[in-house]
């Protein structure tokens, strides 16, 4: 089997694992199970899920869309993916066990130790020449390597102040900010505009560019304010919100005049799947706007409803979403597939229904009204739909195809 094959495959059981322990969670909301810690299984389900299928997949698509071919047969690269794949293993058995504990540790630190050599073979094997692809790229690098500043935190902060302190959550929420708006969203923003094959306005780019990256450093204030009360906090996080707004129609104008070409080039999959994306990430862009208010920004943290819904909306909606579109506009995965074809829509719909679930939960828990009528059972047979649609793809998966792009 291709070694590249063989990644997505890969990419896609750990998506599948990480699922599964996110239905096992559903499950124990319905029929408490008490040899399973709850804790414990959560550390498994957030570890699997950003860094054994969003990190991993971004690891896949960067190399074959990035790294020039000549390159990309460089065995480190795939020596690289299997002791990463290694180290998400032993979280996946390790956190549902002890949860923060010796062994999750040491797995987790390899993982981001790891990713530091990522960094540097993409640094160092990325063309030289700055289409705003690349310049994403890279500064969603760098955003990675500042998101660990956070971690490293996470020691110092146990041994003085303990994991009660503002210093400890608020180091959790700096690591959580800059994977998830820094790092992640920006190299899949770069993998998606490398789909427009250099057809880019640069005016409107520059503008977008600036704009994310000053956006994405002010809003770290949003989740730093739920730990320390300080009204320049808001005032940031505002300036912060109305900045990534203001980018995101510079993203819109770089990419109109394209939109119309693009989309006849999609079959129709591809571009529900695209569409799910894009909406969801105007979606996460309007809800950020409604925390300028100071009661929905306390709100927000304290009902756990809107955590899990916005979480979810940024892991299945924005990122899954334009890796699905990814793969599948590039015929990695293939929509001739019918097997595929149901696996994802089962997914979609998976998807949609918890989101509408969680936040209408949510909603009610903020008017002060009663539980939603079945709202566990729902919740969990659509959170089966997810688990479902991921074993449809991986059914499919000899209809995975390699990457014949190069950068």
């Amino acid at each position: 089997m291709n070694s590249q094959k063989a990644w997505i495959i890969c990419c896609f059981f750990n998506f599948l694992i990480a699922c599964v322990f996110g239905l096992v969670m559903r499950l124990v909301y319905l029929f408490p199970l008490d040899f399973i810690n709850y804790s414990f299984l959560l550390h498994a389900h957030s570890h699997a899920a950003m860094l054994g299928w969003v990190y991993m997949m971004i690891y896949v698509l960067i190399v074959c869309f990035f790294i020039p071919k000549e390159k990309r047969q460089n065995r480190i690269y795939n020596r690289l993916f299997w002791l990463t794949q290694f180290s998400v293993i032993g979280m996946m058995i390790a956190f549902p066990i002890q949860g923060y504990a010796l062994f999750s540790i040491v797995f987790s630190t390899l993982h981001i130790l790891l990713s530091y050599v990522f960094c540097r073979l993409v640094w160092k094997d990325t063309a030289k020449e700055k289409t705003p692809q690349q310049r994403l790229l890279r500064t969603s690098v760098l955003f990675m390597i500042l998101s660990t500043f956070g971690v490293w935190c996470l020691g110092p902060a146990v041994s003085t102040l303990g994991k009660q302190s503002a210093f400890y959550q608020i180091a959790i929420q700096f690591f959580l900010h800059f994977q998830f708006n820094g790092w992640f969203i920006l190299a899949i923003l770069a993998l998606f505009l490398k789909q427009f094959q250099n057809k880019i306005d640069e005016v409107n780019f520059r503008k977008f560019y600036l704009l994310i990256i000053i956006s994405t450093l002010l809003t770290v204030s949003f989740p730093m304010r739920w730990f320390v009360e300080n009204n320049i906090l808001n005032y940031i996080n505002v300036l912060g919100v109305l900045v990534q707004l203001l980018a995101f129609v510079y993203f819109y104008k770089m990419l109109q005049p394209q939109i119309h070409h693009f989309k006849n080039s999609l079959d129709k999959m591809t571009k529900t799947v695209y569409g799910l994306a894009l909406f969801s990430l105007f979606l996460k862009v309007g809800i950020q706007l409604l925390t300028i208010s100071p009661n929905l920004s306390e709100v927000s943290h304290q009902i756990r409803n809107f955590v899990i819904g916005f979480i979810h909306l940024t892991t299945l909606g924005i990122i899954t979403g334009f890796l699905f579109g990814i793969l599948l506009q590039n015929k990695m995965l293939s929509a001739d597939s019918r097997v595929l074809k149901i696996g994802v829509k089962a997914f979609i719909i998976g998807y949609l229904a918890t989101e509408i679930l969680l936040f209408l939960q949510g909603a009610l828990l903020y008017f002060g009204k009663a539980m939603l009528a079945g709202y566990y059972e729902s919740i969990f047979v659509f959170s089966v739909l997810l688990v479902f649609g991921l074993i449809l793809m991986m059914v499919s998966s000899n209809k995975f195809r390699i990457c014949s792009s190069g950068a």
